[in-house]
């Protein structure tokens, strides 16, 4: 038996033969070429029919894995119609009279250099992005195929890396997990691997050959580690886990249609996240109580220039309806930092992730901001819909946001257009500054919803997109955990209700602690509901809260 050691993308286990998947050869031959017009017309050709192999990816994932998931093949579209992607090539073909392989490849190989020169993780995650779409246009040019995986039987997969759209073409029902060599907790791979629910691990020593190809082995997502030929007594064990762990997934489905109420009687909601109008399914599926968050950035971050009131309202009113009753809080747009849009044209900023972003764009973008709260409003006489504000800091903003909302209420009034007129308004918890004045805005307010992630960065000064800061990250942290407990007590004092829907709020190792602590929500992806709700169910608060106080006299 040889054990290699990684990081685990998402626990679980697996067992079953390993399959080395082995890319084809993508060197590229500089050939000279005598018509280079007609060249570029080839090009042009090979990348029309990227961009329709892209669109059938994109279809695919989208059933597999939900609209975050398949995103990543509407991006590489995009990448591939870019002006200054086609610009290099075809001056490398026509200052050179090189085959428009050749040229792809160069600017690939240049534009992949040029992101992962930058400082910032996330642009640097894009040079894989750059390498894999350069791939697949020298594929279609060159005739080759779109690779896959040559098996009738299921089969861990080991590879050096897996693009994003060589993981979705894999048949799923072959595929019991895969291990990479390289990658990042922050990929698209990674990303892909949690949604479709395969166990994972990435940065693992494990090599690339016949050593470990073909043979019996053990993935546990759960240790990061895997085992090549596992003696007896470790396959033992670990089909004892297998097992365990299809029995609680069993057990899990038993939840759905229950109560969230502990033993002693206190009630939670459990609510879901969601991008988009596609993720309704998985809520539903899920028995989720309503939504927590709709991310309506990605609204914007899907569209070529700004979205429109009617388009808007249209999203709005097909998730209120479909939800039929049940809570929709819809976080007004958090473009910045991370999450770019061409056409908002925002200033390249040294430290985007406390720049113009969220709130503050709404605020000086006040014609944008309306737009989406007129959608929003009108969206609300189809169901019961909140509005969320992200990013806040101070109290004067609140009373900012309250007025202007005031202002496209009373242009609907005059309108005589219908809306809820009692909607309720809350705002995000994700920055230290609104922690230490949390009472003087949940006079304000009807509700408050932590943002753990951001909260969680700002608070420790660590940019939670760098992999190198990993050592020193901890989301369980005592000053998180002191004010998530001053978050929720502030809200109670004035009324307002408390939740999370940060990452946080599916850590079912502090379930318990939240709801000791009195949170009155917890808003999480869609596959978490069910797992949270059995601790729910099993938890007598009281007596935890009495387990604590006496492990802390």
């Amino acid at each position: 038996m040889v054990v290699y050691s990684g990081k685990s993308v998402f626990g679980g286990i697996a067992i079953g033969k390993i399959c080395v998947y082995a890319k084809e050869d993508s060197q590229v031959k500089r050939e000279r070429i005598e018509d280079p017009e007609a060249e570029i017309k080839r090009y042009h050709e090979a990348k029309d029919v990227a961009i329709e192999q892209l669109g059938v990816l994109y279809e695919k994932a989208l059933k597999e894995v939900g609209e975050d998931g398949a995103g990543v093949f509407e991006a590489h579209q995009m990448m591939l119609d870019d002006g200054d992607y086609i610009d290099s090539v075809e001056n490398i073909i026509r200052t050179q009279s090189v085959n428009a392989e050749y040229a792809v490849a160069q600017t690939g190989d240049q534009m992949a250099q040029m992101f992962l020169d930058m400082e910032d993780e996330y642009f640097r995650g894009r040079a894989a992005d750059v390498h894999d779409i350069s791939e697949r246009l020298i594929g279609v040019l060159s005739g080759k195929g779109s690779g896959g995986i040559q098996t009738d039987e299921q089969v861990i997969i080991v590879a050096d890396d897996l693009a994003p759209s060589e993981t979705v073409q894999m048949d799923k029902d072959k595929i019991l997990s895969f291990v990479t060599v390289h990658g990042s907790a922050n990929s698209h791979t990674s990303i892909l691997a949690k949604t479709m629910n395969i166990p994972a691990m990435i940065g693992c020593d494990i090599p690339l050959d016949d050593t470990v190809n073909g043979k019996m082995a053990v993935v546990d997502g759960f240790e990061g580690k895997v085992y090549i030929e596992p003696n007896e007594e470790t396959m033992a064990a670990k089909k004892i886990l297998y097992e365990e762990e299809q029995e609680k997934k069993a057990l899990l489905e038993q939840l759905k249609g229950k109560d969230n109420v502990t033993l002693d009687g206190q009630h939670i909601n459990l609510y879901a996240n969601i991008g988009n109008t596609k993720d309704l399914g998985l809520v539903l599926k899920n028995d989720a109580g309503g939504i927590g968050l709709f991310r309506s950035e990605f609204i914007y971050l899907g569209s070529q220039d700004y979205p429109t009131e009617e388009e808007q309202f249209e999203i709005y009113k097909t998730v209120a309806q479909t939800m039929a009753g049940k809570k929709v809080i819809i976080r007004t747009l958090d473009i910045g930092a991370d999450k770019q849009a061409d056409y908002f044209a925002l200033p390249k900023e040294e430290n985007p992730a406390m720049g113009l972003r969220a709130i503050r764009i709404c605020l000086t973008r006040p014609e944008v901001f309306k737009t989406q709260l007129r959608a929003i409003l009108r969206a609300s006489a189809f169901g019961k819909i909140a509005i969320m504000f992200p990013m806040i800091i101070s109290l004067e903003e609140v009373k900012e946001i309250k007025g202007i909302v005031n202002e496209v209420k009373t242009e609907l009034d005059d309108a005589g257009i219908s809306y809820d007129k009692n909607i309720e308004l809350g705002i995000m918890i994700e920055t230290p500054a609104a922690v230490m004045v949390a009472d003087e805005l949940a006079e304000e307010v009807d509700f408050f919803s932590v943002g753990t992630n951001d909260l969680t960065q700002y608070t420790l000064a660590i940019d939670r997109q760098n992999d190198s800061l990993e050592k020193f990250y901890n989301s369980h942290h005592p000053a998180i955990l002191k004010m998530l407990k001053m978050i929720v007590d502030a809200a109670h004092r004035h009324g307002a209700w408390a939740g999370i829907c940060g990452e946080l709020g599916a850590d079912l190792t502090l379930t318990k602690d939240f709801l000791a602590m009195g949170f009155d929500e917890l808003s999480v992806s869609p596959g978490r509901i069910l797992p949270l709700r059995k601790i729910v169910l099993e938890t007598d608060v009281s007596e935890y809260k009495k387990s604590l106080n006496e492990a802390n006299p």
